[in-house]
């Protein structure tokens, strides 16, 4: 099944990036309520072997190394090893330890992602080993493709790093090794620049982009074609660790939509007693505006450079990376960033983690 639906994704235009749900709350009122991560941190080392916490999607076959973690390796370009998690965060913080896979065409993933398509993104393109792209998506929004950014890193392919998603119901950040790369806060606005606000689950996987039945755009985002003349191209995942923030909560043991709005606010948080309370209960600076232009992100870049040894922070920027902040707001304008930004205009055919990761069908 995975195959397949890899196979007919990315022989489409790529032109909608909407990422797999088998059950849209925000469209239908059967789906189910989705088990919480819960009170108690999870932690997991993958040098240790596999772990129960994630479910692999079919066609996966992981091995484990002592040292490195699980290897994610790909030989050919129909393979897409990839994991996600059963159980979901309803705010939180994920810190993945990684070392991205290598070679053009090949994508390196780290999703949160709802059922109702809101996503938050980490990704990495195996020909470029210098920085690291970080995108977001709201309710599955396609029709604009200005949400994504680039920050650097020291040498992502060969070098272990740390990556964050630290995300509240006020304001999302993008960690490497400790610093904040980017900030994104919630103001309330809809639309396709909307706040990722609903329960996520975790996935993490490689594939292929660069694949010879592939759009150009999205060749070209990826670097080129594909080449495992010399081999298979692995990518790493050492460890990560998952706190759920339980939308503000003191416990939590599933989450259930309320409505069809898919509101942070709307989410229904259950208890071993039965529901705790709506978390329209917790108190939220951000008010709900409708965005007058479905483009409504400003991307804002520095010249920030982190080691790959220590992941001490060096940067000839005037601004350090906490002040790398997004204010989403109904004036701004939209610049697009970056490769994805350069595709999305001239090819419309950019390919971020939706775009990848519609096919981790899980």
């Amino acid at each position: 099944m995975l195959s397949k639906f890899l196979t007919l994704a990315l022989a489409a235009s790529m032109v909608s990036a909407q990422t797999y749900t088998d059950c849209d709350p925000t469209k239908r009122s059967d789906c189910p309520a989705r088990k919480a991560v819960g009170s108690k941190p999870v932690n997991i080392d993958f040098r240790q072997g596999k772990n129960k916490f994630f479910k692999e999607a079919e066609g996966t076959k992981l091995t484990y190394d002592k040292d490195l973690g699980a290897v994610f390796s790909i030989a050919n370009e129909n393979q897409a090893p990839t994991i996600g998690s059963e159980a979901y965060i309803f705010f939180g913080q994920v810190d993945v330890v990684l070392r991205a896979a290598p070679g053009p065409g090949v994508v390196t993933s780290f999703v949160l992602q709802s059922d109702d398509l809101d996503e938050i993104d980490w990704e990495w393109l195996g020909g470029d080993n210098a920085q690291v792209q970080h995108n977001y998506f709201s309710k599955g929004c396609t029709e604009t493709y200005d949400r994504g950014g680039f920050s650097p890193v020291a040498d992502p392919i060969g070098a272990f790093h740390t990556y964050t998603i630290k995300w509240t119901s006020e304001q999302l950040d993008w960690i490497i090794d400790g610093q904040v790369v980017r900030t994104l806060k919630n103001t309330g606005i809809e639309g396709c620049a909307g706040y990722p606000q609903s329960p996520m689950q975790i996935k993490l996987g490689t594939w292929v982009a660069g694949r010879k039945d592939a759009p150009q755009g999205t060749i070209e985002w990826a670097g080129g074609l594909a080449d495992f003349s010399n081999g298979p191209s692995d990518g790493y995942y050492q460890s990560l660790k998952i706190i759920d923030y339980m939308g503000g909560h003191k416990e939590a043991t599933e989450y259930q939509y309320g409505d069809k709005s898919g509101t942070w606010q709307s989410i229904k948080v259950i208890g071993s007693s039965g529901v705790v309370s709506s978390s329209s209960s917790v108190t939220s600076k951000a008010t709900t505006k409708t965005a007058t232009s479905a483009t409504t992100l400003q991307t804002v870049t520095s010249s920030t450079a982190l080691g790959a040894t220590n992941g001490t922070l060096t940067t000839d920027a005037t601004t350090t990376p906490t002040s790398t902040t997004e204010e989403v707001t109904e004036t701004e304008t939209a610049i697009p960033t970056g490769a994805a930004g350069k595709v999305a205009l001239s090819n419309m055919a950019a390919m971020g983690a939706a775009a990848v990761l519609g096919y981790l069908v899980l």
